[in-house]
């Protein structure tokens, strides 16, 4: 139960509503009890009077009897079906609080997760696999609000029809109750097994379930990868087998699932024969009336879903209990970017790199190491390097997507983690090195960024023009208003890279970070995007990032990688006349251009 703990929050701050949950229980429970004894009463009251009716046959007094009969009988109907109304009225509001409250916390755990989610760093979603997260914010989250709700609804219920029924029964015959009682734990020890069994055997048909929604969703995602190889067949029978494992697993889980309700009605059926058996020797020795007999068998129904419950309770809270520990789990872990200050956030001098390595969790070298330079206001530095040298995780540092080892990063001379990040960010126009593309208009794709109140149709053709993405493309029907596919299927690398500079361009950003973005593009488009950049970039800080050196002919200095460290820094003039890796660089690209 430790890891339910977290939820009293919600408990306290839904109160009204749990505390209105337990009221009309109680009410519910207390108008069940009721008809019962209104059923003792009437039949009691018939055996009476057809014993008088008998006495007084044929006698003026027998008419009587037999009216007053049939009025009683009216009397306790009507007094019956009441009973059950306002047992219905107070069912429905037990439900419209409890369950409801359930939905309001469900609704807020959610939101305390994807806000958590969205707080952790990028080595928190290296470690941890997309679908986990979904099944955490999803599985996990359904889970503990059967706890919140029906679990708790029911423990409430079963505590009080149990304290009222079992008051009700000793006050009319303490022996018969202990009697009629004998069965009801061992159909709620029964059931508790038939539950854990089911409930076992679900969490694999869940886990089979995942694997076979990640098999489809690769499969349909690489469809264009499994077309041109010829695999449909193979990948056919691949689903096949897995399917044929949920589906045994159904099978497996339908068997046990069929042994609940015969269990259920064979060990209350026993209660109700012991009620016949025991209630007719009690009757007979006139300890007990007929109506108590029918009194009694309404009562052991009364039982019989809480007992039941009892057991499916059980496995609610302790199925809630693990999915709680499991969503802790990403709750529990500390933000390492500062998300608090929320000053304003202006760029107006530079920004400074001081001794900074990073080591990422698990790696035994240092993916950049003892970094130190400067970023002036208004400078464009290209940071060149080959395939793993540190590039695009020098970027995730400028964003603070990622945190440095050791060392610090300084904006404005102030520490990166002292700073509003988000205000920050949104000072920033970043092209990743991966671009990402929404199922949306291509219109929706490269506004982003910006808020809604300042979207408009001729920022998005201007953004777009300015990436060499006109609106007379042949793949737009609609122009921009244009939907794509998922993650952009329908466009090629050139065309998404384009989409994803016009979505960093429209921000009208005050430093500009482009990470290997041009990379599949070709040279004339290149050339054109480059010198579109040289009139966004006036005044504006850029940070290119390239492995050509065609992609930096705009910036005022270069900075090159090796390994992770700075092999070579300076002015670019400077660096194309020094015989260092700069000139060496450019010599290379001749050769292949040659």
């Amino acid at each position: 139960m430790k890891p339910l703990f977290t939820l009293n929050k919600y408990f306290l701050a839904y109160k009204w509503h749990l505390l209105g949950g337990i009221l009309f229980v109680s009410l519910s429970n207390l108008f069940a009890v009721f008809p019962a004894q209104s059923v003792r009463l009437a039949i009691d009251m018939v055996l009476t009077n057809l014993k008088l009716h008998k006495l007084y046959t044929g006698t003026a007094l027998s008419a009587e009897i037999e009216s007053a009969t049939f009025e009683n009988l009216l009397y306790f109907g009507a007094l019956i079906i009441g009973l059950a109304l306002f047992r219905g009225i107070f069912m429905f509001l037990m439900r419209q609080t409890i369950i409801v409250m359930s939905r309001h916390i469900e609704y807020d755990l959610k939101n305390e997760i994807y806000q958590k989610y969205q707080k952790l760093p990028s080595s928190f979603y290296r470690k941890n696999s997309t679908g986990d997260l979904m099944a955490r914010i999803s599985d996990d989250v359904s889970r503990v609000r059967m706890y919140v709700g029906p679990a708790v609804m029911y423990a409430i219920n079963l505590i009080g029809t149990i304290v009222l029924v079992m008051w009700a029964m000793l006050e009319v015959n303490p022996k018969l109750t202990l009697m009629v009682i004998i069965p009801l734990p061992f159909l709620s020890l029964a059931i508790f097994y038939v539950n854990h069994l089911i409930n076992k055997k679900s969490d694999a048909i869940q886990q089979q379930l995942s694997k076979l929604n990640s098999f489809v969703q690769e499969a349909f995602s690489g469809i264009r990868i499994l077309k041109s190889f010829g695999l449909e067949k193979a990948f056919e029978r691949a689903f096949e087998a897995e399917s044929e494992v949920y589906r045994s697993k159904q099978m497996d889980l339908a068997k046990t699932d069929a042994q609940f309700f015969p269990l259920m009605f064979f060990l209350t059926g026993l209660s109700t024969l012991i009620t016949l058996y025991a209630g007719g020797i009690e009757v007979i020795e006139g300890r007990a009336t007929t109506g108590n007999i029918a009194e009694f068998i309404m009562y052991v129904y009364l039982l019989t879903w809480p007992v039941t419950s009892l057991g499916y309770t059980s496995s609610l809270i302790q199925r809630a209990a693990v999915s709680m520990k499991r969503i802790n789990e990403f709750l529990d872990i500390p933000i390492e970017v500062n998300t608090i200050n929320h000053e304003n956030f202006t760029f107006n001098k530079h920004i400074e790199f001081k001794a900074v390595s990073l080591k990422f969790p698990g790696k035994n070298d240092y993916a950049l190491q003892d970094l130190s330079f400067t970023i002036q206001k208004g400078e464009k530095i290209a940071i060149l390097g080959n395939t793993g040298s540190g590039k695009s995780t020098l970027a995730q540092l400028l964003l603070g997507l990622i945190k440095p080892t050791s060392g610090t990063i300084y904006i404005d001379g102030i520490a990166f983690d002292n700073i509003n990040i988000t205000a920050y960010r949104n000072a920033i126009g970043y092209v990743p090195q991966d671009v990402f593309l929404f199922s949306d208009s291509i219109a929706n794709n490269i506004a982003f960024g910006i808020d809604s109140a300042f979207f408009s149709d001729k920022k998005v053709k201007e953004a777009a023009e300015l990436a060499e993405f006109p609106e007379d493309f042949d793949i737009l029907k609609d122009g921009y208003k244009t939907v794509i596919g998922e993650r952009g299927i329908t466009l090629s690398g050139g065309q998404k890279q384009r989409i994803s500079i016009a979505r960093a361009l429209i921000k009208n950003p005050e430093i500009l970070v482009l990470d290997d973005c041009l990379s599949a593009l070709d040279t004339k488009t290149e050339s054109k995007i480059l010198q579109n950049l040289r009139t966004v970039l006036m005044n504006k800080t850029g940070i290119i990032i390239s492995h050509r050196v065609s992609s930096v002919g705009n910036a005022d200095t270069v900075l090159i990688l090796e390994n992770g460290k700075i092999a070579e820094m300076g002015k670019r003039t400077e660096l194309e006349n020094f015989k260092g890796k700069y000139a060496e660089m450019i010599q290379n690209q001749h050769k292949n251009q040659g």
